[in-house]
């Protein structure tokens, strides 16, 4: 083999390999996409399924409320393949969150069993229909943190305003009024607000009467209704001065007038006298006689 066509067959054997390793890395790459895609996919299709169990669950619910629903034939049991399949391999997701759902599923189970057992006997089933209801309203508000925080714990999801709670439930269709005799969608708000989610509005403390009332008179009643504002009284006119009653006028004939205390009589001042000044040395008169000096 000559030495050109040696360096031809080196050439192209680089090229097929180099195209060789590129077309695995392609074919891992896409194969990696590929199970990042369905991981998502399968992560939807849990809330897809539990939001069309709590769709269905409601409406059995709100159905017994009203005494549509007298068999244990009207409660069907719950289902969750896409969550079982979920949690049997392993998933780039919170645990945690899949773990609360599967509890959700569990609690809702048991709550229908015993409205169906209750049905079936023929007891008061009132107390389990309340409790069923009540982890609906949870299993709602779990939904929710779910799909719009990442399925976040309801003291670590960012602060939310109430609304757009509630505009999502209307975008899932669950109607407010579905169950007779409560707010569907202000109980889920209340819920979250009890778990700890921070929602706002807060609630307010104080009703728009008190609130106002409170800061615009300060020396308001607390004990009247609403604290509502004392009445001034009104000012006396000058003109027209107010009649005394006559009870104060009997009153006023049968006091004496007070005496004027009489005044005490003014001591004398005493004078200190000036002090006397020194006598003047009299002059020595130079005309009288010395007296005579001895010498010594």
């Amino acid at each position: 083999m000559s030495d050109a066509n040696f360096q031809t067959f080196l050439v192209g054997g680089l090229l097929v390999l180099i195209g060789a390793v590129s077309f695995m890395a392609w074919c891992f790459w896409r194969y990696i996409d590929r199970e990042r895609d369905m991981e998502k996919l399968s992560l939807a299709g849990v809330g897809h399924e539990l939001r069309v169990n709590l769709q269905r669950l409601i409406s059995e619910l709100g159905a017994v409320s009203r005494g549509e629903g007298k068999s244990a034939s009207d409660l069907l049991p719950m289902t969750h393949p896409q969550l079982d399949a979920v949690l049997a391999r392993p998933v780039e997701a919170d645990r945690r969150a899949l773990t609360v759902i599967h509890a959700a599923y569990d609690e809702l189970g048991g709550r229908k069993l015993d409205i169906r057992s209750s049905m079936a006997e023929g007891h008061d089933f009132s107390a389990a229909l309340n409790a069923a209801i009540e982890a609906t309203i949870a299993a709602i508000g779990t939904l929710y943190l779910w799909e719009e925080h990442k399925g976040a714990a309801p003291t670590a999801a960012r602060s939310t305003r109430t609304w757009a709670v509630r505009d999502w439930m209307k975008m899932h269709r669950f109607d407010a009024k579905a169950v007779p005799g409560m707010h569907l969608r202000d109980e889920v708000v209340e819920c979250l607000r009890t778990y700890g989610m921070a929602l706002t509005p807060k609630p307010l403390t104080y009703t728009a009467n008190e609130y106002y009332a409170k800061l615009y008179d300060r020396k308001a009643d607390p004990n009247a209704p609403f604290w509502k504002r004392k009445i001034k009284p009104k000012a006396e006119e000058a003109d027209e001065p107010m009649p005394e009653p006559a009870a104060s006028l009997a009153e006023a004939e049968v006091m004496p007038e007070p005496v004027a205390p009489e005044t005490a009589p003014e001591e004398p001042s005493i004078e200190v006298a000036d002090a006397a000044e020194p006598t003047e040395i009299a002059e020595v008169d130079e005309a009288a006689p010395k007296e005579p000096q001895f010498q010594t």
